[in-house]
């Protein structure tokens, strides 16, 4: 009795339970991905056969690893805070050398029964070291060393997932910008990072030549509006000229330098499919002494080759389109017992809400998401110390990010880049590292009235 009232004291349990429904959908979303009527569920759970039985493993041990969290002392985390995200880094060099090959990522280190990827356990020690560092006495987050020591944080686990081919983790470090942005930083950071990405889409769908027109008319219509300030502050100006030469040589320069020395060709490919745009490598660019026949061919090849990159995406919409409102029901989806759609356990897990449980299901999945969402910044703000509202809101924003660009994945709206949906799609890493976060926050909301450093 007395375990049990150390264990619960303090708990937020509309967390836990929402925690407890999303492992259970994900499960049985495993379960319709792999199960065959002809199967003997038992044994392939004992025996650990399939998917969905190490799944249920994989769920057993992070239930054990919840309940240690919610016996440890919060002040172990400020404690280990930096000793873990040193910790984390040295795990994520490691992949150099120890490192296994999956899916064109060397980013997992074998473990027996399962593989380790680094790259996701530290989000848990950045989120932890983001905390420490901001809610340190002397550290005053308007001043842009500040700034640039917390983003420093964020940016080297980014450089290492960029050198392990790990772009879609990656882009989930940007996620620690929602508690940065929280705790003071600058709006004008996301404006002029929104701004980019704005042009870099802009630069993919329109005509080198012709955006630079828009930009030029832009720019003139800027000075225009704002001459008799210009004429008081002539700095403006150069303000003003220096932003249409810096977006001008974004894209003509950059983004192009970007696609054919940064990325690799399968990206490329499969950002500019995202926005309808047809893409031939260099190395399969026509060359003007070929002969028409030769165009021809290699039209045709790079016709194959694209249809081949969309595969994944066509069938995931025909699997989401299939269930309609209602959904075929559970266990009822013919995409899905018929092994269309790839990597659907995976990356694609929710293309089977979508076919089972039709559009009905699906918002009901994502309401879930955003009520998870919304607990966690209401816990976020009634937080006294300021490394528990850092942390909770770096909580929040890794989950943000997973779910926004996994189920944009999933329907066509973004790039297929490997990102998990979290609690739901298969993988041990994936799980325990989602578990360990959410019940680290768990553990610090229940000791709130400590101000923790």
């Amino acid at each position: 009795m007395r375990n049990e009232a150390v264990i619960s004291k303090g708990v937020d349990w509309i967390i836990v339970w929402l925690y407890i429904i999303l492992i259970t959908i994900g499960f049985l979303c495993i379960f319709s991905v792999e199960h065959r009527t002809q199967e003997n569920i038992l044994q392939s759970i004992i025996g650990l056969k399939k998917n969905y039985s190490k799944q249920l493993l994989f769920i057993g041990i992070s239930v054990v690893a919840a309940a240690f969290l919610l016996l440890t002392d919060s002040k172990f985390f400020t404690a280990t805070a930096n000793i873990s995200y040193a910790f984390g880094l040295l795990l994520m060099m490691a992949t150099f050398f120890v490192g296994r090959e999956i899916n064109g990522s060397k980013s997992w280190i074998p473990l027996g029964f399962f593989n380790l990827q680094p790259v996701e356990i530290c989000k848990i020690f950045t989120a932890l070291a983001l905390a420490k560092y901001l809610s340190r006495s002397e550290t005053d987050f308007n001043k842009t060393q500040s700034q640039i020591i917390a983003a420093v944080l964020a940016l080297v686990p980014i450089g290492f997932s960029l050198m392990q081919n790990e772009t879609g983790l990656a882009l989930v470090y940007f996620a620690f910008l929602i508690p940065m942005y929280r705790e003071g930083l600058p709006p004008v950071y996301l404006i002029i990072g929104f701004s980019l990405a704005v042009l870099f889409v802009a630069t993919i769908l329109i005509e080198k030549n012709t955006l630079a027109i828009i930009l030029t008319a832009i720019a003139a219509l800027v000075l225009y509006f704002m001459r008799r300030i210009i004429m008081r502050r002539k700095s403006i100006l150069l303000l003003v000229v220096g932003i249409w030469v810096l977006c001008v040589s974004i894209q003509r320069f950059t983004v192009p330098y970007i696609f054919k020395h940064v990325l690799h060709p399968y990206q490329v490919e499969r950002i500019l499919n995202t926005f309808g745009v047809d893409y031939v490598p260099e190395d399969r660019v026509t060359a003007v002494q070929l002969s028409e026949q030769k165009e021809k061919e290699n039209i045709n090849s790079k016709k194959q080759k694209k249809e081949k990159e969309n595969y994944n995406v066509k069938q995931s919409k025909i699997a989401i389109g299939s269930g309609g409102f209602w959904g075929k029901g559970f266990l009822k989806g013919t995409q899905t017992q018929g092994d269309f759609v790839p990597e659907q356990h995976t990356d694609f897990i929710f293309t089977s809400v979508g076919e089972n449980f039709g559009f009905w299901g699906s918002a009901l999945v994502v309401l879930l998401y955003l009520l998870f969402l919304l607990r966690i910044v209401f816990i976020a703000e009634r937080q006294r110390s300021t490394f528990s509202r850092v942390y909770a809101y770096s909580v929040a924003g890794i989950i943000f990010f997973h779910l926004t660009i996994n189920v944009c994945m999933t329907i066509g709206l973004a790039p297929v880049i490997g990102i998990t949906l979290p609690l739901l799609s298969y993988g041990g890493s994936s799980l325990l590292t989602f578990t360990i976060l959410i019940f680290i926050l768990v553990r610090l909301d229940a000791d709130r009235h400590m101000v923790l450093r």
